[in-house]
């Protein structure tokens, strides 16, 4: 049965940041109940980024594209008493942000170079639309506007101390911590979105959050102009991280 009182939390993470990660964590919890980015659809419809995307056209045919629906859906009552919302930054266009106020709100981010190079092998050419650091920055901007409960996390810091970082985030959010948010089982999960087959196959393969290492890769030149916007953006929004 569907709960009136339960808290919601609203992840707002750029691609490649360890949000699918950090939504498998709080699966682990028998009290949260996880949704896989619900405004897939609505950010597919809305914009120009069909074309490029893997599975784009069964994701439209089974996702919810009116994101004001997806809102209210969102803000309404859950099944469990606490509701993790695991979105994309840059699915928020052509919404109304007034939604944020009926839960906490947390920015997901992650070095650009390294976030460039994972993402380029899914979308080869990306742009500042299709990486969220910019959105990202407006959201920071718009939460302290409105006087929004928000943190900043970043990817790194969460991969080098997970329990850390986790227990940090659980005191922001007044929660307990869960020791079961560091570990799952290997393979999917229920609540994964249809795109899971292209994005998720590390998660798919892991059992907890994966040792950070720095990949030691030759960056794309043509990806270049792209991380000198990306990066003074990181650079800011890293300094209100956990």
């Amino acid at each position: 049965m569907a709960k009136e009182n339960n808290k919601k939390i609203f992840l707002w993470s750029g691609p490649r940041n360890i949000s699918t990660a950090l939504m498998y964590s709080f699966a682990q919890r028998s009290d949260t109940f996880v949704v896989d980015e619900p405004l897939y659809g609505h950010y597919l419809s809305h914009s120009s980024a069909k074309p490029f995307h893997p599975g784009a056209e069964e994701i439209l045919s089974k996702m919810e594209t009116d994101g004001k629906k997806v809102v209210e859906g969102m803000i309404g009552p859950q099944q469990k008493p606490v509701a993790f919302f695991k979105n994309m930054s840059h699915h928020l266009i052509q919404l109304d942000w007034q939604f944020m106020t009926a839960g906490a709100n947390i920015i997901l981010t992650r070095n650009p170079e390294e976030m460039l190079l994972s993402f380029s092998k899914v979308i080869g050419q990306p742009g500042m639309d299709d990486v969220g650091y910019a959105m990202q920055w407006k959201l920071m901007e718009y939460l302290q506007t409105m006087q929004l409960p928000f943190v900043v996390i970043d990817a790194k810091k969460v991969l080098l101390n997970p329990e850390g970082q986790l227990r940090k985030l659980c005191d922001f959010l007044s929660l307990p911590f869960k020791e079961d948010m560091l570990n799952w089982d290997k393979g999917p999960i229920p609540e994964d979105g249809v795109w899971a087959k292209y994005w998720y196959n590390n998660v798919h393969l892991s059992t907890g959050f994966q040792r950070y290492e720095k990949k030691e890769m030759v960056f794309p030149k043509q990806l270049l102009p792209l991380l000198r916007e990306c990066q003074p953006i990181y650079d800011r929004l890293v300094k209100h991280a956990l």
